[in-house]
């Protein structure tokens, strides 16, 4: 039976879990093991490599042993955009940036200024934004130059995975296609990003296709993991275009939603494009398998959040208490718009300005109603992003959505008002560790094509939008959309005048 098998490896934000498949698709062991996100300064988020790799073993380890034999292989996701930077020994020099981190949000928006930078999204493919490595490296350069003198390699949290567990300096076309350093349509480093960066392409790992075969584990990795030192290693892709496969939506038409901590919408596509006003990313998963999309910072945190500032004695476990709250709330709640943008906002305005707001408070709301708009923010903006994927040219004729929103009714039928369209909802939640476990069968030769995926996954319900609410949610989608502009004067004081305000409070700790 194990030789059917494949575990599908997802390094995610806050945790690692890993999951074993069947060719057939079915799950027959999972484990995940929590690490934390540092957050030493303002805009920093940050997390050790090293917790991170033995998260990873950890879980390999015991899902491997649940097991009646070695699986055919290992195959691997990852969180996007995450930069560390090694010696010549491949020791890290940095912790692992992530993607939340803004601490080069004004390197960003000085290149996102001038007329280069949108070519520069066009031909990588990644917004110019504080999320990925390229203003990362700027940020470096310009603040830590005696470090970024030293550091021999950069790499993603995958690719330093991947060193010490086959002692290969490789990332995949998916990971770096979220870069900004590497040309989508040629897909090679490009030498006007390197340039932008100032490194040279002998400090970035090997590019790779997602399905690339690596030979096997070092002695010390075999050991540690309890697998053979000859296992089959899938080098896998970026969670996103993951979730598309995990989510069976990998047909061209069929949009993956998913609402984790953040959120993202992205359809797949046959060959990479960008929007002409550069409003969506676009990330490899095959060689002839694209994702176009956006990507947004709100989306369960603001819950978390909702819980934290507006009901702290419902306790740490509230959401069913929070839900609940906010459907005593009518659709639209009361005229109360909130823009959710608690930790600064991407897709599909893609800059660090942002902040949330309340817009239309009177006497005569409640809880309840800022509690809903704020639920329905993440909900509005997930719809902008939606007509961005429309405006660069890509027909939507599906949406499938996942991740741990999918377990509330509430938000489940309140995504599809505000989309207008109807929401399927897979059985399975391991939208990534899924589609890791089917791009390595298919690398493997366990099954013919990852389009095999779209039949696997199957469809638990399917939300149709109500027409009054989504009635609603269409005529408040324009002033959701305009608030962003009107206040982005405002959002530039506010950045302006930080340094002379007391410190802003400290962020609640990230949900594990």
């Amino acid at each position: 039976m194990s030789d059917s098998v494949v575990l599908g490896v997802d390094i995610g934000t806050t945790s690692t879990k890993v999951v074993a498949y069947d060719t057939a698709g079915r799950q027959l062991a999972s484990h995940s093991v929590g690490y934390p996100l540092d957050e030493p300064h303002p805009g920093y988020a940050e997390q050790d490599s090293s917790i991170i790799f033995d998260a990873v073993v950890e879980s390999v380890r015991t899902v491997a042993g649940e097991l009646p034999g070695p699986p055919a292989g290992l195959s691997f996701s990852t969180a996007m955009h995450s930069l560390i930077g090694l010696n010549a020994e491949g020791a890290p020099l940095t912790p692992s940036v992530t993607w939340a981190d803004s601490r080069s949000s004004a390197q960003a928006e000085r290149l996102r200024a001038v007329p280069s930078g949108l070519a520069l999204h066009r031909r990588t493919g990644t917004p110019v934004h504080p999320m990925a490595p390229l203003p990362k490296l700027v940020w470096f350069a310009e603040q830590e130059p005696r470090l970024f003198e030293k550091v021999a390699h950069w790499v993603g949290i995958k690719d330093y995975v991947l060193l010490r567990l086959c002692d290969a300096l490789v990332t995949d076309h998916s990971v770096a296609s979220a870069t900004g350093l590497m040309d989508i349509h040629k897909l090679a480093w490009d030498p006007q990003a390197l340039g932008i960066a100032g490194i040279v392409e002998e400090q970035l790992p090997q590019l790779v296709p997602t399905t690339t075969v690596l030979p096997g584990l070092t002695a010390a990795a075999a050991t540690a993991t309890g697998l053979p030192a000859d296992i089959p290693v899938v080098v896998g892709a970026g969670d996103g275009p993951l979730a598309n496969l995990g989510l069976g939506a990998v047909k061209p038409g069929v949009v993956a939603c998913s609402i984790g901590t953040s959120g993202a919408m992205r359809v797949a596509v046959e060959r990479p494009a960008v929007d002409p006003l550069g409003g969506v990313f676009c990330y490899a998963l095959t060689e002839d398998r694209w994702v176009v999309g956006g990507a947004i910072n709100n989306g369960g945190i603001v819950l978390q959040w909702a819980g934290d500032a507006l009901a702290p004695e419902l306790g740490e476990d509230s959401e069913e208490d929070l839900l609940a709250l906010a459907e005593r709330a009518p659709v639209g709640s009361g005229g109360l718009i909130m823009l959710p943008y608690l930790l600064s906002e991407r897709a599909p305005h893609w800059s660090a300005l942002p902040r949330g707001a309340y817009v239309g408070l009177t006497h005569g709301h409640r809880r309840e109603h800022l509690v809903r708009a704020a639920l329905e923010g993440v909900c509005q903006q997930l719809a902008l992003v939606l007509a961005s994927v429309r405006s660069a040219g890509n027909e939507v004729h599906e949406i499938r959505a996942g991740g741990g929103f999918a377990r509330s009714p509430l938000w489940r039928q309140m995504l599809a008002d505000a989309l207008g369209m109807p929401v399927r909802f897979p059985a399975g939640p391991e939208g990534s560790s899924f589609g890791a476990a089917l791009l390595g069968m298919q690398a493997l030769g366990l099954i013919p094509s990852i389009e095999v995926a779209a039949d696997l996954v199957e469809i638990e319900e399917t939300v149709r939008p109500d027409p009054a609410a989504a009635a609603t949610y269409a005529a408040l989608l324009p002033l959701f959309s305009e608030l962003y502009d009107a206040l982005v004067p405002t959002f530039t004081s506010l950045r302006r005048l930080a340094p002379s305000l007391p410190p802003e409070p400290s962020p609640a700790p990230a949900p594990m």
